[in-house]
């Protein structure tokens, strides 16, 4: 296998996980923003307040962008485990 292979392989990798953790990330990082400034305007300093929120946007998003996010992986999975015996020489 050659360095080339190896980063293809790496870089694809590295794509394909990125756009999977994007949708809950960025979901997660809007409503903490969200809450954080709320907390900071009405002074309520509640570490438990932003727990709930996120959980239940993580939820939503996860269920709207879940068939998309299984789809990307098992296109990737598929094509590594067909190419794996050109992988082999």
């Amino acid at each position: 296998m050659s360095q080339s292979i190896i980063m293809q392989l790496a870089k694809d990798a590295f794509t394909v996980t990125m756009l999977t953790a994007a949708p809950l990330l960025l979901a997660s990082v809007v409503v903490g923003v969200c809450i954080a400034i709320l907390q900071a305007a009405t002074q309520i300093q509640e570490m438990t307040l932003t727990f709930v929120p996120k959980v239940l946007a993580i939820g939503i998003i996860g269920a709207i962008f879940g068939p998309w996010m299984l789809d990307n992986l098992m296109v990737y999975t598929t094509n590594l485990l067909a190419s794996l015996p050109a992988y082999a020489r």
